[in-house]
């Protein structure tokens, strides 16, 4: 226990950021801004430091078996809200902090910045540390040189000097694999837009630009007046319109891929009204009774009846495999992945018996939920989902005990 009698230093450490927070900032004049920023720079490394050595333990110990998550990443992208790309980071710096222990020393004493760590973590990775011992590489010196420069030389000094090794560790390897090098994440802002950014390869780069310059060379009417980026835009969505008309993609699930949009019938037969955000789209967009009715005009329309709880009525179906249509009603409802923790897509889900089939259960909606595989296969092992009479869904460990997600942290009105 110290001296302000918190138990645990966790609970020292959320006294003092709950001290800092309360204090008043209006009254310090620049300088002292500065000083106060300072140590509070200093303090963010070291706890980053500390998050990335108890995630590597709970790699170590499989901690996230206990919530029923496969990893670490899994556990932290699903209970804690991080993204894909900075859980994947965490795990990776906890393991090079433990491969590198000049680094971990500069990182605790907080000299050296998670995103310096992030940096550096590929020499530490299983590859590069068997190049380095095949080769006589000093890994030791390596370490301490890399951990100096993080924490005295400016961030681009240090990606040219990891990238200067790495490159001497394997001057003559084989040609990389371009997929390495590709990215696409997207996301959608509060307005319903989709942004994103993209990396690809030379070649890949170079494939893209010619589909789109295609589209935008063949569609230049009199009076354009669209800028240069509407115009790669407008050809990037016809672009996926061909493919998706085609029916040459991929199947997901047993069905070829569409846009899918839910909408009352009443809205979208009222021709009368614009009907702001009366749908929904499959992947989470919100979209008005028109632009729901222009998608209808040139695509199928498929009728889900819906019950007065605002819940897609039972089908009625007793066979064991669930036919398309019911799928569909089990997506509607429950959109992803209802295991705790769990956001998986529909398309990558399974349909599963709540009452086994083999046991007398129906193929029916009311028994049914969507898991994706890897939860599908815990249900089977004694992890156990339901659904309560307010739609909400629960999940339980084999033990009995339930999985339970932390609270949102809200700011207080």
């Amino acid at each position: 226990m110290c001296s302000s009698g918190c138990e645990t230093p966790v609970q020292c450490l959320t006294g003092a950021l709950d001290t800092l927070a309360a204090q008043d900032l209006k009254p310090l004049f620049g300088p002292a801004v500065l000083e106060r920023l300072r140590p509070l720079l200093v303090a963010g490394n070291r706890l980053s430091a500390e998050v990335a050595r108890t995630v590597r333990e709970g790699e170590l110990t499989q901690a996230a078996e206990h919530d029923g998550k496969a990893s670490m990443a899994s556990w932290l992208r699903g209970h804690h809200r991080l993204s894909q790309g900075k859980a994947s980071r965490l795990v990776r710096n906890g393991r090079a902090l433990e491969q590198l222990p000049a680094l971990a020393v500069a990182s605790a004493a907080g000299a050296v910045t998670a995103e310096a760590v992030d940096v550096i973590a590929p020499v530490a990775s299983a590859e590069n540390l068997a190049r380095a011992g095949a080769q006589g590489v000093d890994v030791a010196a390596v370490d301490a040189a890399l951990a100096e420069v993080a924490a005295t030389r400016p961030h681009a000094e240090l990606r040219q000097v990891v990238g200067h090794y790495l490159a001497r560790l394997d001057p003559d390897g084989t040609e990389p694999d371009p997929t390495e090098s590709r990215s696409l994440v997207t996301a959608r802002d509060s307005n319903g837009l989709v942004t994103g950014r993209f990396v690809l390869d030379p070649v890949g780069g170079e494939k893209l630009l010619a589909a789109v310059e295609s589209i935008v060379q063949a569609s230049r009417p009199a009076g354009d007046m669209r800028t240069r980026a509407q115009q790669q835009a407008d050809a990037f969505v016809q672009l996926c319109d061909n493919a998706l008309a085609s029916g040459d993609l991929p199947t997901l699930r047993g069905h070829k891929p569409h846009v899918v949009v839910t909408i009352d019938l009443d809205d979208l037969m009222d021709t009368s009204t614009g009907g702001a955000g009366a749908g929904r789209t499959g992947f989470g967009g919100v979209i008005s009774a028109a632009k729901a009715r222009w998608l209808a005009c040139g695509g199928n329309v498929t009728r889900i009846v819906i019950g007065p709880e605002g819940q897609p009525l039972d089908l009625g179906r007793s066979k064991r495999l669930f036919p398309p249509h019911l799928r569909r009603a089990v997506e509607v409802r429950d959109e992803h992945c209802v295991f705790a923790g769990c956001d998986a897509p529909s398309h990558w889900c399974d349909v599963h018996h709540l009452l086994h089939w083999i046991d007398g259960g129906e193929t029916s909606l009311e028994n049914s939920a969507l898991l994706c595989e890897r939860h599908h296969t815990r249900v089977h092992h004694g992890f156990r989902v339901e659904r309560q009479p307010d739609g909400r869904w629960r999940t339980w460990r084999p033990d009995g005990t339930e999985i339970l997600l932390p609270e949102p942290l809200l700011v207080g009105a």
